[in-house]
């Protein structure tokens, strides 16, 4: 299959630069996005064809392509979502303004809308990328897989593309691959292995969307580990995508949903989105976690350790966010002026003497943020029975939606709004283990209210029920058995189990050949299996800490990843950042090599 040329036809094609750009979701869209708004003052080459290599459409990619079902949402607010920078946003080119997806598509601002507008949506902002190119500027589809990279590190590179014999020659490469496919670790070859032997259901990590889910048969018992959003489309297939439909606050099971017995490391879903408005002032951030911080962190001689030097910065900056929130906005519920608590919280020197002076000041303790508590909110919960646990966590949940769509508890949206913006600092310091993004996904990043709702129901409906904290999956006795410590001696057993969850996206593991590749090639590697960047402008580093000339990444599977490759406006947006300076970083190699050959 040919390209397809998205742009204007050039002239002298021997004369031109060549830019390969693996992956043209949401990542490779705002990469030509930050092309475009820095090409006219850093750009003056012999021109320029920009080749995005994707099996998906462009735009949307695999996880927001239109081919998926409309069943399955965004767990963001449509006023939440963009892929335009703003004047927040610390980088070094234009800001170019643009709408939000509530804005574009014209919707109610707090609709959580379905991932095929979402697609739509992006599909319409890459359109918008090409056409704001300069006219030296080309861009060709090529919608195939890219198999691997080669040439020297001082040349020109090729990428093999599948079902194609001849290369794609490239001047710079830039892999922006998103979510993808992994190979089973040890743990989930043995489940796999054994299900086959006794003819039962594996379903290993995987996006749920592309899960063939036809073996999950009907009133049969399902194990599932991961409470997250993979977890929710799932739920959201298996039920109403199987015919089921909500009435009120009832579900009507259509008789063909399996039942789902559901847990996870902490036995909780992920929190509800907030479903309120901010109103009055922000948090003055970054207070104890920003750019100098940062700088200190990354000049350390002997490098630093993320729970001993990095997480106490933490604690004290969402700490900060949720306080001068209460103090701000309910002041009926602290003891003391503001100015004397931030006073003092400011020269707190350690977690003790914080959580001392909060007490004195803050006389309620559910006034009181406590990440630890959050984090695992089950920690030596025992319950008595199955069912008593079943009611137990449906108040954990009943409890957690009225907490997040009530404005009393405004000080939670300003401990979100604090991770972001340490979310922005992390970013910087590279390969930080990945507790971290488990514990930001889990606070900020969890479903909407309504399919907390749309839980609830289907647990009062039999169709769900909760297995606990900690679980644990033996293949015994020729089935698959789980059980957790929240309920001693309670144990369920089945013929399928799911793991929902996304791939780890490793070196080692991926099942992208151009990575294993890389890998094989000696490009460095973090030791939770992450490819190594530089942090300034996204060059590929290789196993001695050098940067490739020629070779560039972002997204996921790099130390560099970020909450998103969209964000919420005004929050400062990381992705953004690193686009515009991959960008940024491109065309100025670009230009001085196209002078270089002039000369």
């Amino acid at each position: 299959m040919s390209s397809h040329t998205l742009a204007r036809t050039p002239a002298a094609p021997d004369t031109r630069q060549s830019l390969v750009i693996v992956g043209a979701g949401p990542r490779g869209t705002g990469l030509i996005e930050r092309i475009a708004a820095n090409a006219p003052e850093l750009y003056a080459g012999p021109g320029l064809d920009i080749h995005l290599v994707d099996p998906h459409p462009p735009g949307a990619g695999r996880i927001w392509r239109a081919a998926q079902s409309p069943l399955l949402w965004m767990n963001s607010h449509a006023e939440d979502v963009t892929m335009f920078t703003d004047e927040t946003v610390s980088m070094d080119g234009p800001v170019r303004p643009g709408p939000t997806l509530h804005e574009w598509a014209g919707v109610d601002g707090r609709l959580f809308a379905d991932r095929q507008l979402q697609g739509a949506y992006l599909s319409w902002v890459h359109e918008q990328a090409v056409a704001a190119l300069p006219e030296e500027i080309t861009v060709h589809h090529h919608p195939r897989r890219a198999l691997r990279v080669s040439g020297p590190r001082e040349g020109r590179q090729q990428v093999w593309l599948e079902g194609r014999s001849r290369p794609l020659h490239a001047d710079l490469v830039v892999l922006a691959l998103g979510h993808l496919d992994a190979e089973l670790d040890g743990d989930q070859r043995e489940l796999a292995a054994y299900a086959r032997e006794h003819g039962l259901v594996h379903l290993p990590p995987d996006f749920t969307a592309d899960s063939d889910l036809s073996a999950l048969r009907p009133g049969e018992p399902v194990l599932v580990r991961g409470f997250g959003l993979a977890f929710v489309d799932l739920m959201v297939l298996l039920t109403e995508g199987r015919g089921g439909r909500y009435e009120g606050d009832a579900y009507v099971p259509s008789g063909r949903e399996p039942v789902l017995y559901v847990g996870s490391r902490r036995g909780v879903p992920y929190h509800s989105k907030i479903g309120y408005d901010w109103t009055g002032e922000r948090p003055p951030l970054p207070r104890f976690l920003g750019p100098a911080e940062t700088d200190e962190l990354l000049a350390r001689p002997g490098g630093f350790d993320f729970r001993r030097d990095v997480w106490p910065l933490v604690e004290k900056e969402l700490g900060f966010a949720h306080y001068h929130r209460l103090f701000a906005a309910h002041p009926e519920r602290t003891a003391i002026a503001w100015t004397d608590f931030e006073e003092k919280y400011a020269a707190a020197s350690g977690e003790a003497e914080r959580e001392t002076l909060v007490a004195s000041a803050v006389p309620d303790p559910a006034d009181r943020l406590d990440l630890a508590a959050l984090d695992r909110p089950l920690d030596g919960l025992r319950y008595a029975s199955h069912e008593e646990f079943q009611d137990g966590l449906r108040r954990y949940v009943e409890d957690d939606l009225s907490r997040s769509h009530d404005p009393a508890h405004s000080p939670d949206l300003s401990v979100f709004l604090g991770l972001l913006s340490v979310y922005g600092q992390l970013v910087r310091l590279g390969d930080i283990g990945s507790w971290w993004h488990g514990f930001f996904s889990y606070l900020a990043s969890g479903p909407p209210g309504p399919r907390l709702r749309q839980l609830l129901a289907l647990s009062r409906a039999g169709v769900l029920r909760f297995v606990g904290a900690d679980m644990a999956v033996h293949a015994e006795d020729g089935v698959f058995r789980a059980s957790s410590p929240t309920v001693p001696g309670f144990s369920v057993e089945a013929r399928a189990l799911v793991e929902a969850r996304l791939p780890e996206p490793t070196l080692r593991r991926a099942l992208d050949p151009l990575l294993r590749e890389l890998h094989a090639e000696g490009a460095g590697e973090t030791a939770d299996g992450l490819l190594r960047v530089d942090r300034a402008d996204g060059r590929v580093l290789d196993r001695a800490g050098r940067p490739h000339p020629r070779r560039f990444a972002l997204g996921p599977h790099t130390d560099g990843r970020t909450p998103g490759a969209f964000t919420r406006p005004r929050t400062g947006g990381p992705a953004f950042r690193q686009n515009d300076a991959t960008a940024r970083a491109a065309l100025v190699f670009l230009r001085d090599l196209g002078a270089d050959a002039a000369a």
